[in-house]
């Protein structure tokens, strides 16, 4: 017994030092995104798994011309192998709610996806280019016929329009100013503040909004605190989290002004996945019949309070056009859409 155990051990040890090998290698030729699937992957086999076939299984995903020779391991025809691999998700979504409803949605449509997040923080831009090279599966963002046009889209607004429906941080030192706001004319006497990279940039140059913005998001709030601009817009869902997550004592939320605007935000697939978005408006499209959709959405973005404590209503809208929104955006479908877009405001 003690004989059959040894040659055992050798032969784990033998197979597990040849799959590290084999990661090593080809992790060395991989992007960063990939190689942590890798990885991944790898650990855990090592972790989870402590059959030999499951080391098996890793090889043949990091080489698929091997094939298992031990007749007591599990045999994998190269099509389960691929399939396996497919399963698994790159995304760089980190935000609960994006995530949270990207998983229930692909448990909806096939419940073997397996989702891995990145850490990487990305701009809009490297995330495009990430999702064209099929390094990252899917992320999300505010849409744009651009964007549309670049990769797959899966029209379902994530926010039922909420983000397209603004509050501004502004100076304390300025509240008196956005109070006397009444009209389109007044607001254009106001600066704002933007990422380069988003989407909202161009929407406030359309409407010919005076503008400064940033590559890199987080420079707005000193540039706001110091004067380079008047105000910093932002979904009425993040904004408070947002302003906390920046804290600075010369800063609030304006209770005065609504900025609104079609501004759908879509989870986004790379061109390389199409089977993927067609399976994650599969799952949302269920949800959205059986009224999970709704129940989730009210649930983890804490409706009732925002807007209890937002007071959409007692604002002065400020409405502008979206010229680069896509004639495919679902507006027709009210079921998509909160009702903040036929309010009325305060005059």
């Amino acid at each position: 017994m003690a004989i059959y155990l040894t040659v055992a051990m050798r032969i784990m040890v033998t197979e597990i030092t040849r799959v590290i090998g084999l990661v090593i290698e080809l992790s060395t030729k991989l992007s960063i995104i990939k190689r942590t699937v890798y990885w991944s992957l790898f650990i855990t086999a090592l972790t989870g798994l402590s059959t030999l076939s499951s080391f098996s299984v890793l090889a043949a995903v990091t080489t698929p011309s091997y094939v298992a020779s031990n007749s007591d391991s599990t045999q994998l025809t190269a099509s389960s192998i691929q399939s396996s691999v497919s399963k698994t998700i790159v995304t760089t979504i980190q935000q609960t709610w994006q995530l949270n409803l990207l998983k229930e949605a692909l448990r909806r449509s096939d419940s073997t996806y397996q989702v891995l997040q990145m850490s990487t923080q990305m701009n809009q831009k490297r995330k495009v280019e990430e999702a064209l090279a099929g390094t990252v599966d899917v992320f999300w963002s505010m849409t744009s016929k651009e964007l549309e046009q670049t990769v797959l889209p899966v029209r379902i607004p994530l926010f039922k329009g909420l983000l397209g429906n603004r509050l501004l941080i502004i100076r304390k030192s300025d509240e008196a100013r956005f109070a006397n706001v009444k009209t389109m004319a007044d607001f254009k006497q106001l600066k704002a503040g933007q990422n380069r990279y988003w989407p909202d940039a161009s929407i406030l140059e359309a409407n010919k909004i005076p503008l400064v913005t940033s590559y890199q998001y987080t420079n707005l709030y000193p540039m706001l605190e110091g004067g380079r601009f008047d105000y910093l817009a932002l979904g009425a869902q993040e904004v408070g989290e947002e302003l906390a997550s920046h804290p600075d004592s010369a800063l609030k939320i304006d209770s005065h002004i609504l900025l609104q605007y079609r501004s759908p935000a879509y989870f986004f697939v790379s061109p390389k996945r199409p089977e993927l978005a067609a399976a994650i408006l599969a799952g949302l499209e269920s949800m959205i019949l059986d009224g999970s959709f709704d129940e989730m959405f009210n649930r983890e973005l804490k409706i009732e309070q925002l807007y209890r404590e937002a007071k959409f209503e007692q604002r002065v809208i400020i409405r502008l056009d979206t010229p680069d929104l896509s004639p495919l955006t679902p507006i027709e479908r009210k079921e998509l859409w909160l009702d903040l877009f036929s309010m009325q405001g305060t005059k």
